[in-house]
């Protein structure tokens, strides 16, 4: 949290991501000691990019951390999309294993929409398959993509009560933008979805109690979007020149999120910041899906990790 009361209060995902691995951790525990069930997470992936692979190694680390089978396959950026295929029903099959990831992006050659297709939707721990799609969409229980799981879990956290709130998420995508808007429907707020389209988004924006962006575009949202107090949730992670002319010509660079955040915290009442917001919460909630798709496989209701 920050000091100057004339700027917003910082929300902290990376310590409430640090204390639900906690709480995933010790409701793993209980599961396995009570129905000899442990969590079991798998990692797919393709390819050496260097940021998937650090980014799956953290994922690995996390995991075993909170006490589950981590199971990491790697491929070589040649494998077709038959053998990827066989893999993944072999997952499918394997009753240790409750949740399976496919880290994208993937090779050309690897049709992404028929290899995510083909993950048994029960344990689509990023919840990204069309049939968990549908029941996020009508109400039914599923698996919940990562990223607007965490995001909701943040906004209760900071906000209590959600419902009547004016919701305006900018991006439209199947990851974030949609299925956050499917979300907080659920909590009862009045939600639009803005996007490349939408007529005056500046004065969009201001009507919202909760700003989400999740556009991919480095500092789209400005500080004069924005209504004031109003709680913005900034899920963008983009790579800019470093501020150190010596530093940028070197080709050095920073992350920042789709809020100009040194102007949007001067007129907001709570905001995410980039790195150490929302970021920090996709690993943890993929922990918590492959909770949820333990219990579901053992016929055992999951506890409330959301504290």
């Amino acid at each position: 949290m920050t000091a100057d009361p004339a700027r917003a209060t910082l929300i902290d995902g990376k310590a409430f991501a640090a204390g639900l691995v906690e709480r995933v951790a010790a409701a793993s525990a209980r599961l396995e000691a009570a129905h000899r069930v442990k969590p079991g997470l798998a990692v797919v992936i393709v390819g050496d990019d260097p940021a998937s692979q650090i980014y799956v190694r953290n994922k690995g680390e996390t995991t075993q951390r909170a006490g589950m089978r981590s199971d990491t396959h790697r491929l070589p950026d040649e494998t077709d999309q038959e053998t990827l295929l066989e893999l993944i029903a072999a997952l499918n099959a394997d009753r240790g294993i409750h949740g399976i990831l496919v880290q994208l992006p993937l090779p050309r050659q690897i049709d992404a929409s028929a290899v995510l297709g083909a993950i048994n939707p029960d344990k689509d721990v990023d919840g990204f398959h069309v049939v968990n799609a549908g029941r996020l969409a009508v109400g039914l229980p599923g698996l919940v993509p990562c990223t607007p799981l965490g995001c909701v879990m943040l906004l209760k956290h900071e906000l209590g009560d959600l419902s009547g709130l004016n919701a305006v998420i900018v991006g439209r995508s199947n990851i974030v933008g949609k299925p956050m808007a499917q979300l907080l429907l659920g909590e009862s707020c009045t939600v639009t979805i803005a996007h490349s389209r939408t007529r005056d988004l500046p004065a969009l924006c201001r009507t919202a109690d909760i700003l989400v962006a999740a556009v991919g575009r480095a500092e789209m949202i400005r500080g004069d979007w924005i209504r004031p107090g109003a709680t913005v949730i900034d899920v963008g992670i983009n790579r800019v020149p470093s501020r150190d002319p010596m530093k940028a010509a070197q080709g050095k660079t920073r992350v920042v999120g789709d809020v100009a955040f040194d102007e949007a915290a001067g007129v907001a009442g709570r905001i995410t910041p980039v790195p150490g917001g929302v970021g920090p919460m996709t690993i943890a909630c993929l922990l918590a899906n492959t909770y949820t798709a333990a219990c579901r496989a053992a016929g055992v209701e999951p506890e409330a990790l959301d504290a």
